[in-house]
């Protein structure tokens, strides 16, 4: 009995690719995401997206993981995400390398940590810029949409997402991962300048540096301004 081999089929593999790309971009955009949304989104069947997950965790592209709940859950297991890799980031990372983290190494230590800080503000300045020229332009927009604009302009691929307590600040990228996961001072300048400029004692909750698959930053509702009653 003869058994004849075959070659994938390119044609189908080529009509992979873009798929692939658009699972990829879609998990960078909007976050971590299980098989059904990923499948809803893409219009894909259950099969279909499993293959292209298959293919993608095989090649470190995603990986996956338990979906993090904030507030209280439900019964039953929690259900599993696909988030992406380091190598999934790569195409989408600028040029924030090993030799910019031995070079920022060298810095601290012929100068101290304080420089870091003080560099984690400058590169900043531009996010606050542009913040603030998008409040003058469009004084009733919110602060947070303003914050939003601005950073886009660098690539974090933000969103806001609201919740019961206020509002979630996300960002699907950040220009800086590698860096930040060195230096967390990076992310706490951030931090104390999203709290400045919003108004708000806002907080970190997850953090791309740290291993999350989004920069999440909870920034509270404002509390009502108390009545004070008239003397009669």
């Amino acid at each position: 009995m003869t058994i004849e081999l075959h070659a994938p089929n390119p044609t189908q593999a080529e009509a992979d690719v873009p798929t692939r790309q658009r699972v990829v971009q879609l998990i960078l955009n909007d976050g971590p995401q299980t098989a059904k949304q990923l499948a809803d989104k893409l219009e894909l069947t259950p099969a279909a997206i499993r293959r292209h997950l298959a293919a993608l965790l095989g090649e470190g592209t995603l990986a996956s993981r338990a979906e993090r709940v904030y507030g209280s859950r439900g019964r039953g297991r929690p259900s599993k995400v696909f988030v992406l890799t380091d190598e999934g980031r790569a195409e989408f990372r600028q040029a924030y390398d090993d030799l910019a983290i031995a070079a920022l190494r060298r810095l601290v230590a012929a100068t101290g940590p304080t420089a870091i800080r003080e560099l984690a503000k400058d590169r900043l300045d531009e996010v606050e810029a542009r913040f603030r020229q998008n409040r003058a332009d469009h004084p009733d927009a919110s602060p947070i949409d303003a914050l939003v604009e601005a950073l886009a302009v660098d690539g974090y691929a933000p969103s806001v997402r609201p919740v019961v307590s206020g509002s979630q600040l996300l960002q699907h990228h950040c220009p800086v991962a590698h860096v930040a996961a060195e230096f967390p001072v990076f992310c706490e300048v951030e931090t104390l300048l999203f709290s400045r400029l919003l108004d708000s004692h806002v907080q970190r909750l997850a953090t791309i540096a740290h291993g999350d698959g989004v920069c999440t930053t909870h920034v509270p509702r404002p509390l009502p301004t108390p009545r004070i009653p008239k003397r009669k």
